[in-house]
């Protein structure tokens, strides 16, 4: 069964909508990019993405205003421009990849396709689909990069990073693929986590929990936030969920589980951090309203 894009869905009015408008307008400040500014000076309306680089330990956050990297005693730092980074996901040390929209002035295409960063988000260079592809969400398994490109409601699958391989169109906000199958993708959408098992070609309809974001760091590990910031874990590849706690903050923004208990999640009002699965979380980064984005 294909799944086809629709103009309107219930995900689509709660949670897309505000991530989307998100990258129509800026309201980052003016400062030199390269300035080091500290967390006193920066501005972060949205997030996109979550993160640990291994190389140094910290906390990175692609923004619709560039990439904060956040160190453990909570000083933060904007690393490169002010670019809007999404589709954001830490692949090894030093080694990013994203997607996402130029910052304002600077030139290049308005969608970025594929982009890469090798100095922990410093510097970035665009690897493919420039000026054709959006994504917002982009998976590293298998060797493989799943993206979910928004620009056709579009899953598309590369090995090399340059070519690709279009698969299943479904209207989705979140996609997550299994670290055990390379087949198993699950979407999110308004009927509930759509799977697949054939790598994305095709999708069974939506069922059980409705969830707005995935991570799946570990086979018995799948973690999914809902509308209202409920953290939710599956044991059994999202077939079953049990509610582990709820992240502060409001409505979500990006999650990324960095392992079985290791889960960073994105709110309306900053970015939080638990170690124990979703039991306890502390705050890492603040966020300012999205109200006008």
């Amino acid at each position: 069964m294909k799944i086809r894009s629709r103009a309107a869905t219930a995900i689509t009015t709660a949670v897309l909508t505000a991530v989307l408008a998100a990258c129509s307008s800026h309201t980052g400040t003016s400062s030199d990019p390269a300035s080091g500014e500290g967390s006193g000076d920066l501005a972060v309306s949205h997030v996109h993405g979550l993160g640990i680089d291994p190389a140094d330990g910290r906390l990175y956050v692609a923004t619709h205003e560039g990439v904060i990297a956040v160190s453990d005693d909570g000083t933060a730092q904007r690393v490169g421009d002010r670019a809007d980074y999404m589709g954001f996901t830490v692949i090894g040390p030093k080694t990013f990849l994203g997607s996402g929209h130029p910052a304002e002035g600077s030139g290049g295409h308005g969608n970025r396709g594929l982009i890469q960063s090798t100095d922990s988000g410093r510097t970035w260079r665009t690897l493919s689909l420039g000026g054709t592809a959006d994504f917002h969400s982009l998976e590293y398994a298998h060797d493989s990069v799943y993206g979910y490109d928004s620009t056709r409601g579009l899953l598309r699958v590369s090995a090399d990073r340059t070519s690709w391989d279009d698969r299943a169109e479904i209207a989705a906000l979140d996609i997550a693929v299994s670290p055990e199958d390379r087949g198993v993708v699950l979407a999110t959408t308004e009927d509930g986590v759509a799977t697949s098992t054939d790598g994305g070609r095709k999708f069974r309809a939506g069922a059980g929990q409705v969830l707005a974001f995935l991570s799946w760091p570990a086979a018995d590990a799948l973690y999914g936030v809902d509308l209202a910031g409920g953290l939710h874990r599956s044991t059994d590849g999202g077939t079953t969920w049990r509610k582990t706690g709820t992240v502060p903050g409001g409505q979500p923004q990006a999650l990324t589980a960095v392992d079985a208990k290791h889960v960073l999640v994105a709110a309306q009002d900053g970015v939080y951090e638990s170690r124990d699965g979703g039991g306890t979380f502390r705050q890492r980064l603040p966020v300012s309203s999205a109200e006008g984005h």
